[in-house]
């Protein structure tokens, strides 16, 4: 069985277009709701096409004290579609 860290590729995010971006404060509160943004193709863009097409993004956070990782976000991108005909 693969290692978690196996299953992903890592490349320099000014030459890949896949490469996502997190942006979110350094620091937060305790029990203070705090905005992320995740963006994909910072420095190159993403081409969005039918054909080749962002679905989705999850988020992932490790407490550095914490042995496990944990979703707190998942964004499904369903208005893209594969359909090529646009009259549908």
């Amino acid at each position: 069985m693969a290692a978690v860290g196996e299953l992903y590729q890592s490349a320099d995010w000014k030459v890949e277009k896949h490469v996502p971006v997190i942006k979110c404060p350094d620091a937060v509160q305790v029990d203070q709701l705090f905005q992320v943004k995740v963006s994909v193709g910072k420095e190159i863009a993403h081409p969005n096409t039918t054909e080749h097409h962002i679905r989705w993004i999850q988020l992932f956070f490790k407490p550095d004290v914490d042995k496990f990782s944990y979703q707190v976000g998942n964004f499904e991108f369903t208005a893209h579609g594969e359909c090529v005909d646009q009259r549908r």
